[in-house]
């Protein structure tokens, strides 16, 4: 049903002549289709499918969220797929879907080259942020409560019992921006030729499946913490630095901040192990659930080190 679906969505002449599986994602299945041309020669596209029944529940918010995202980026500042076709509630494919373009480059989580990417993350973020939809994505959700918590094994109870209370305090006021909200190395696609390297290039931004309204310090803290557990508690420390020699503005008072930066690190613990999983499977086996954890808990202690 899928393939039809897919072949139906093609040119005249087209045919599909070669698929690969793409790792890295966690709650779709990824695959990479190679397009026959009447010319003779061939295009690529992407189709994203959710076929994990526990994942299922959020396919159809999930997918239309991507296709409005995606049709609302084109022709903006900031790269992303071109929407296709989707069908959010597997009307006619077999599980819920969305084809789009397939862009140039590819994901680097190595952490050789990092000083160097780190601040075209933080610039493109920037540039996401800057973006003023026609329609606003839906509000942000923080799936993270105080009582949902999993501090790691290793870690410092006390501290994580204070970076606990930190969110049970009310929200703190924003004016609300555009959200990639899952902005981090594994959603940002760079130039194979260089990547890794000084001068490498951002080709492209990836799964705007969460695309939300809501405080840019939720953006950036989330990317914080991913380059924590993904290259080391440091990096993670500097990337709001980065934000803001960017171009980027923060929350004023350091307590708002930290309530955004300990939201979304505390959130990183109910899915260590998903996220750490496609890390090793890309090349970064030494990241063990351990490992991560470690590191989860070292940026933590952290970050309240600061709030003193």
């Amino acid at each position: 049903m899928t393939l039809a679906w897919v072949r139906r969505q093609l040119d005249a002449g087209e045919r599909i002549v070669r698929s690969d599986a793409l790792h890295g994602g966690i709650t779709a299945e990824m695959r990479r289709l190679t397009i026959r041309t009447p010319d003779g020669g061939t295009r690529r596209l992407v189709l994203r499918s959710f076929v994990d029944p526990f994942c299922l529940r959020y396919a159809e918010d999930s997918l239309n969220r991507e296709a409005d995202a995606l049709t609302q980026l084109a022709g903006t500042g900031v790269t992303a797929p071109g929407l296709i076709a989707a069908d959010p509630t597997a009307a006619q494919c077999e599980y819920p879907s969305l084809l789009m373009t397939h862009l140039p480059g590819r994901t680097v989580l190595a952490d050789a080259g990092l000083k160097d990417r780190v601040p075209q993350l933080a610039r493109q973020l920037v540039a996401v942020h800057a973006l003023r939809p026609a329609v606003r994505p839906p509000e942000y959700t923080a799936l993270t409560t105080a009582d949902t918590v999993v501090p790691p094994q290793c870690a410092d109870a006390a501290v994580w019992a204070a970076a606990i209370d930190v969110i049970r305090k009310p929200r703190p006021a924003y004016e609300g921006r555009f959200l990639h909200r899952d902005f981090q190395p594994g959603n940002v696609l760079f130039d194979v030729a260089s990547a890794g390297t000084t001068g490498s290039r951002i080709t492209g931004v990836v799964d705007w499946a969460s695309v939300s309204w809501g405080p840019v310090d939720l953006d950036v803290a989330h990317c914080s913490a991913i380059l924590a557990v993904l290259h080391g508690p440091a990096w993670g420390l500097r990337f709001a630095g980065a934000y803001e020699e960017a171009g980027g503005v923060l929350a004023a008072a350091r307590s708002e901040r930290l309530y955004w930066q300990v939201r979304d690190a505390l959130a990183c613990s109910e899915e260590v192990r998903q996220v750490a999983r496609p890390w090793r499977e890309a090349g970064r086996t030494g990241l063990t659930t351990r490992v991560v954890e470690e590191r989860l808990d070292a940026y933590v202690r952290a970050l309240m080190d600061t709030s003193q």
